[in-house]
């Protein structure tokens, strides 16, 4: 299946490699043209100048899976290739954008006759070789036409992957999905904060990460991830305490508000990261780590 890929950032670069390698046709633009270039040689992506070019090189009905950051950017390539795309043709928001804004463009293409697609989208920089976990929101018809692509990046063509409500659900999921995220992360920290600071017992703290990988009932992908960070320095020497957010904890507050829903562990989880840019401590170093290790966030060097 055919399909353009805009933003050839880390993510949006991974899946079109995975796309390619799984046989679709790929066509793909970036902002910096390095970056389109790279895939090109790489992966054998259709390289496209702009999104004019882009829309040019596909057979309708089209289908284009925009992978920029959440707000403006989105903001304005989704209102630019409105007035490129034909009726019949989807826009795929695979974003981190804010539910909201999902309903409000999806009505506004369907005056065009054009489809909106949000698909919340989990994996980080593992998805490559592990597969994505997609949260898909949209019309029926439009996300049914698209399953070929998200066989392909899920991890099994029938697991990691489904059609979860209407416009605006895939990307409202993703953002509990986050919440969630949030509160598993900070007790994770938490705990081995208390382990690094008891100094009578001199605990070989990867080694005890490496013991709840198996059997445990606190086994998980983040205390894989968690091990593999405490493997390379177990004192976290060269990073920060300092824990940034991604907006969507903050939006899964907010809707925890809105719904009269009580969720004190994922409030308190943002929170913390809050307090993580005002003073220093362990835990909030292996907070930084595990982002690093599961998104390839960035890490704020230590002073």
């Amino acid at each position: 299946m055919d399909i353009a890929m805009i933003g050839l950032g880390k993510m949006g670069a991974n899946m079109a490699r995975r796309l390619i390698k799984g046989g679709h046709r790929v066509i793909g633009t970036d902002h910096t043209p390095d970056n389109i270039q790279k895939l090109a040689a790489e992966a054998g992506l259709i390289p496209a100048a702009s999104l004019k070019d882009v829309v040019a090189a596909l057979p309708v009905p089209r289908a284009v899976w925009v992978m920029v950051p959440s707000g403006a950017p989105t903001e304005a390539v989704i209102n630019e290739l409105a007035g490129l795309l034909s009726p019949g043709d989807t826009i795929i928001d695979g974003g981190n954008t804010f539910y909201k804004d999902d309903i409000r463009r999806a009505a506004t293409l369907k005056e065009k006759g054009i489809h909106h697609v949000d698909v919340g989208t989990s994996g980080g920089v593992w998805g490559l070789t592990e597969g994505y976990s997609l949260m898909i929101g949209g019309e029926a018809e439009a996300v049914s036409r698209l399953s070929p692509i998200f066989e392909t990046l899920a991890p099994a063509a029938d697991q990691g992957w489904g059609h979860v409500g209407a416009v605006g659900a895939g990307h409202f999921v993703k953002m509990i999905h986050n919440g969630i995220e949030y509160g598993l992360m900070q007790a994770y920290a938490e705990g081995f904060g208390i382990m690094e600071a008891k100094k009578d017992f001199n605990l070989d703290l990867h080694q005890v990460a490496k013991i709840w990988q198996v059997g445990s009932v606190v086994r998980s992908w983040l205390l894989d991830l968690t091990a593999n960070a405490l493997k390379a320095d177990q004192k976290l020497t060269d990073i920060a305490g300092w824990v940034a957010d991604s907006g969507e904890g903050r939006w899964t507050v907010f809707e925890a508000v809105d719904l009269d829903v009580p969720a004190p562990i994922i409030t308190l989880s943002l929170q913390q990261r809050f307090i993580s840019r005002q003073q220093e401590s362990y835990a909030y170093k292996l907070l930084a780590a595990m982002r690093n290790q599961f998104g390839g966030h960035a890490i704020k060097k230590a002073e």
